[in-house]
């Protein structure tokens, strides 16, 4: 199967047999909670608020929103907010973290504690997902949020997270493209040999569950007649559901430009920890929130 939208991925979560619940980090932040509340009266979060329990509930009487004393956690400073939330996640309390007002690296500082953290031993890597109006389904773009310049064991792990995340939101076999500039594999271009590589560990076995092709360029990969043209065969031209990106800086720019000129929707979040951690930036709307709340929702194991 694949969703064709987010609508349709909302859905699915409306459907599932239990709502989700969120843990907030530092949730005295007016966008985020608007984005939270909205996903709680459309039953896709139950969340747990963590920060200043003062500063919150002025947020929430702003909002006119109300949630049970339990359900609000006053945590003294941004590291105790963090340390709690992973508690929460470790002791079964909630199923995924969100980012609130709180620094990135302070948040990441507890999620990979050594001792009490979310570490799985595979490494964390940031999952964007656009719904693109020329493209017929949603569309995933890997990592250009986390990992800066990954080897090809680095490349493999993000493709097990991405499809990992995919089969837990009910695909059978993601169809994955390792993108480089060209379909052929050139010495003199490293990016072309990983992609050789991968989709031998594909065919091999070693990376299971999806269909891996690469090396392979955007415009092959996103176009059936761009591929005819050039006579190359693959089951993923034209029906890619995850795009795997060389380096951090391929995959931002990629992803900024689906959403800046192409008007794609974007959702996104962290992958590889033992649970999602939804990561927007500060200047993300509420709707990209939201919808990082669909879609962290939907890929909970």
């Amino acid at each position: 199967m694949a969703y064709k939208s987010f609508d349709e991925l909302i859905k699915k979560v409306q459907n599932l047999e239990s709502i989700k619940k969120v843990a907030v980090v530092v949730a005295e932040d007016e966008h985020t909670l608007e984005a939270v509340f909205k996903a709680k009266k459309d039953k896709i979060v139950e969340p747990i608020l963590i920060g200043c329990k003062g500063k919150i509930k002025d947020i929430l009487s702003n909002l006119n929103e109300a949630l049970d004393e339990e359900a609000i956690i006053d945590a003294t400073d941004d590291s105790e907010a963090a340390r709690k939330a992973v508690e929460l996640v470790n002791s079964g309390k909630v199923d995924f973290i969100m980012k609130g007002k709180i620094q990135t690296a302070d948040l990441l500082k507890a999620v990979v504690d050594k001792e009490k953290g979310l570490q799985t031993g595979r490494i964390m890597s940031h999952v964007v997902i656009h719904e693109i109006p020329s493209y017929h389904k949603l569309l995933a773009v890997t990592d250009g949020g986390m990992m800066m310049y990954p080897n090809v064991e680095q490349k493999k792990e993000i493709i097990e997270n991405a499809v990992e995340t995919f089969v837990a939101m009910g695909y059978e076999k993601p169809k994955v493209a390792v993108l480089t500039a060209v379909e052929k594999v050139n010495p003199k271009m490293p990016e072309t040999i990983d992609a050789d590589e991968l989709k031998q560990m594909n065919v091999n076995g070693e990376i299971k569950d999806c269909i891996v092709e690469g090396p392979i360029s955007y415009d092959l990969t996103m176009s059936k007649e761009s591929a005819k043209i050039k006579g190359f065969e693959s089951e993923v031209t034209g029906d890619a559901d995850i795009l795997i990106v060389p380096n951090i800086t391929a995959g931002n720019i990629l992803g900024k430009s689906l959403v800046y000129t192409a008007n794609a929707k974007m959702a996104g979040f962290i992958v590889g920890a033992k649970a999602p951690i939804v990561l927007t930036s500060r200047g993300s709307t509420s709707e990209e929130k939201y919808l990082s709340l669909v879609l962290s929702a939907s890929a909970v194991k």
